[in-house]
C-alpha cells in the first residue's frame, strides 16, 4: 500500500508539472506522437501488404490450389528463361486434362481454363477488353468463384457447349445498367449467351481488374474460336482444406502424372510449370520484407529523436523547478521520491504522446478503409506502441532525474 501511495504521489507531482507548463509538455509529446505514429503505420502497412498478397493469391487461384501450365509465371522469370520454356514446353491440351483426371480423380480435382481478351456486347452497348475465361464446370468445385447471384454452369451444360455466361461486376454495370443482368443475352463472337450468374465485386490483382471476367463453358468457346492454343489446369486435393500435407501430396501426384503423360525419364527436367499460391505472392511478400528491413531503422531513428526532445524538455523542467525540488528535499523528500516524480513526468508525457500517435494512425486507417484499402490496426500493435512510448519516456527521463537527485539543497534554496 505504501508503494502504491508513493507511486500515486509521484504521478500526481508529474501531472502537476505538466499542467504548469502545458505548451512545453505538448511539444515533447508531439515528438513521441510522431515516432509512435511512424512505428504503428509501418506495422499496419506491412500487415496490409501481406494480407493483400495472401488474399490476391486466393482470389486468383483459390485456397489450397495449384496451377499446371505451359508457362505458369512469365512475369517472374527472365526473358531468356521465358523463351526457353516456350520453345521446350509443349502446349497443354484436353488430352492432358483427361489423363490427369483418369489417373488421379480420387486424390485431386482438376479443372481447365483458357483466357482471351475480346469485345462483348448487349443490345447497343459494347465493352472492349473483357476477359473471356472459358472453363470446365469442375472449376466451381476447385476455387471460390464468388457468385453473388445466380449460379455457375454444370457438367451437362459444359459438355453440351450450352451458351451460358457468368459475368463480373464491371461487365454487368456497363452492359446492363438499367436492368437485372440475370436472364439477359450477352453476345460473344457474334453468338448469344444467356447470363446465369453474377460475380461479387472483387477489385484488382497486380493492376488487372477481376471484375471484367466473362465465364463460359470451355466447349462453347471451342465452338466459336476453335481449340485453345494451350490450357491452364487448376487443381486441388480432394482432402479437407485444413489438411496441408494433402496439398503437397496432390501437387506431387499431379507432377508425377504429367511427367508420365509426357514420358519424361528420371533426371529430365519438367516440360511444364506448376505454380502454387505461395509462388504467386512471393514477389509482394519479398517487397514487404525489403520495406520492413528499412522500416525498422527509420522507426528507431524517429523514436531516438523523440527521446532526445523529451530529455531536453525534462532537463528544462528540472532546471526551472530547482528551488521547488530543494524545498521538497528540505522538508523530508528522499532522492528516490524526487527521481520517481521526474520519471513520472517523463513517462506521462511519452504515454500521452503515444496515445495521440495511435489516435492519428487509427484515423488514417479508418479513412483508408473508406477507400476500400482494408487496413487493420491490431490491438497488439496498439499495446506494443504504447509500451514503446512509455519505455522511451523512462529512457528520456533517466538522466534529468539523476540530475534532480544531485541538486544541493542549500544551493537550491538560494535560487530566486
Amino acid at each position: 500500500m505504501v508503494m502504491l501511495r508513493a507511486g500515486g504521489d509521484a504521478f500526481s507531482e508529474g501531472l502537476a508539472a505538466i499542467r504548469s507548463h502545458p505548451l512545453r509538455a505538448a511539444l515533447a509529446g508531439l515528438a513521441i506522437a510522431a515516432a509512435v505514429a511512424t512505428m504503428a503505420a509501418v506495422v499496419v502497412v506491412l500487415d496490409g501488404v501481406e494480407r493483400f498478397a495472401r488474399s490476391s493469391a486466393a482470389r486468383a487461384f483459390g485456397s489450397n490450389t495449384f496451377v499446371i501450365a505451359k508457362v505458369a509465371a512469365p512475369g517472374q522469370i527472365s526473358r531468356r528463361e521465358l523463351e526457353a520454356k516456350l520453345e521446350r514446353n509443349p502446349d497443354i491440351r484436353r488430352a492432358d486434362l483427361r489423363f490427369l483426371e483418369q489417373h488421379g480423380a480420387d486424390r485431386v480435382r482438376y479443372g481447365a481454363t483458357s483466357n482471351r481478351r475480346l469485345q462483348v456486347s448487349a443490345g447497343a452497348r459494347t465493352f472492349d477488353g473483357a476477359s473471356l475465361v472459358a472453363a470446365t464446370s469442375s472449376l466451381a468445385t476447385i476455387r471460390d468463384l464468388a457468385i453473388d447471384r445466380g449460379r455457375f454452369f454444370n457438367r451437362q451444360e459444359d459438355e453440351q457447349a450450352s451458351p451460358l455466361a457468368v459475368i463480373g461486376a464491371t461487365i454487368a454495370d456497363e452492359l446492363f445498367p438499367a436492368v437485372d443482368p440475370l436472364g439477359q443475352t450477352l453476345r460473344i463472337g457474334g453468338r448469344g449467351f444467356r447470363v446465369i450468374g453474377l460475380q461479387q465485386r472483387q477489385g484488382t490483382l497486380s493492376g488487372v481488374s477481376l471484375d471484367r471476367n466473362v465465364w463460359i463453358p470451355l466447349r462453347a468457346a471451342e465452338r466459336i474460336f476453335g481449340p485453345a492454343e494451350t490450357l491452364q489446369v487448376l487443381a486441388r486435393p480432394t482432402a479437407p482444406d485444413d489438411d496441408l500435407d494433402a496439398v503437397v501430396a496432390a501437387e506431387g501426384h499431379a507432377r508425377i502424372s504429367m511427367r508420365a503423360r509426357r514420358k519424361l525419364q528420371p533426371g529430365e527436367p519438367d516440360n511444364f510449370d506448376v505454380l502454387a499460391p505461395e509462388a504467386s505472392r512471393s514477389f509482394v511478400l519479398s517487397l514487404a520484407e525489403r520495406v520492413g528491413v528499412a522500416a525498422g531503422p527509420i522507426s528507431a531513428m524517429a523514436l531516438l529523436a523523440a527521446v532526445v526532445v523529451v530529455t531536453n524538455t525534462i532537463l528544462v523542467s528540472v532546471t526551472q523547478r530547482t528551488r521547488e525540488i530543494g524545498v521538497r528535499r528540505a522538508i523530508g523528500a528522499t532522492r528516490a521520491q524526487v527521481m520517481a516524480e521526474v520519471l513520472a513526468e517523463s513517462v506521462l508525457i511519452a504515454a500521452l504522446g503515444g496515445a495521440v500517435g495511435i489516435a492519428v494512425v487509427f484515423a488514417l486507417v479508418s479513412g483508408a478503409n473508406v477507400l476500400g484499402l482494408g487496413l487493420q490496426l491490431d490491438p497488439g500493435t496498439v499495446a506494443g506502441s504504447l509500451v514503446a512510448a512509455s519505455l522511451s519516456g523512462l529512457v528520456a527521463g533517466w538522466y534529468p532525474a539523476r540530475r534532480a537527485t544531485q541538486i544541493d539543497v542549500i544551493e537550491a534554496l538560494r535560487v530566486e
